[in-house]
């Protein structure tokens, strides 16, 4: 019985990733069958570097007010919740086993591996899923209800808030963790820069650098 499993369970890490290429492949080609369509291209979804600056200058300061606060907050959470039995159980499932705790931080190794998980975070998971979701259905979105709002030149409204509801549902399945719904709140911040830029330039580094943000600290801290 166990030998028969040993097989199932070498393979489940190769589902998971085979999903995860499915995902990124629908998200790439719903807007392009949906141009299509229309008869528009993808330039119409943000999908542009223009305005070049504007978008790296957005993704920019988004990343150099938000990044520190992010990390403080999550040293801040593991050093209260991994130091708690009650707490401990808001960790995913069997990190603070694996945490070092302040004493035990160091720079994580700069190898392949690494460099090769931040490209694919920008390319295959950051990109397609702006595209959809902000390129696509944001601005969609917006035509359906126009925001009554702007700050900063970004539409603050309903669609804001559907399109980033929709982002948040969509990892539900795939993390299997209702903390996945907190992704909500990013969200409302890539759908206005989205809104701000006419581009989904700046939402696609923020993405990107977000996820690789949380990988490097969780290698950073753990064992």
């Amino acid at each position: 019985m166990v030998a028969a499993l040993v097989p199932i369970t070498f393979t489940l890490p190769w589902i998971g990733q085979v999903g995860s290429a499915l995902v990124s492949v629908t998200f790439l080609y719903v807007p392009v069958i949906a141009a299509w369509r229309r008869h528009e291209v993808l330039d119409d979804y943000g999908f542009h570097l223009e305005p070049l600056r504007r978008g790296l200058v957005t993704a920019g300061v988004a990343i150099a007010v938000i990044f520190p606060i992010f990390a403080l907050g999550y040293f801040a959470f593991y050093e209260i919740a991994c130091n708690s039995t009650l707490l401990a159980q808001l960790a995913p499932n069997q990190l603070c086993r694996s945490y070092g705790g302040l004493a035990g931080l160091h720079a994580p190794a700069m190898t392949g591996k690494v460099l090769e998980f931040c490209a694919v975070q920008l390319v295959v998971v950051a990109l397609p899923e702006e595209l959809f979701f902000r390129g696509f259905l944001h601005r969609l979105l917006e035509k359906r209800f126009p925001p009554k709002r702007r700050w900063l030149g970004g539409g603050v409204g309903l669609a804001l808030v559907l399109s980033s509801l929709a982002f948040a549902l969509i990892h539900l399945p795939k993390d299997h963790d209702p903390r996945a719904l907190a992704t909500f709140f990013p969200g409302l911040l890539f759908g206005w820069m989205r809104s701000s830029t006419s581009s989904i330039l700046a939402s696609t580094v923020t993405h990107g650098g977000s996820n690789i943000l949380i990988y490097l600290l969780d290698k950073a801290v753990m064992r």
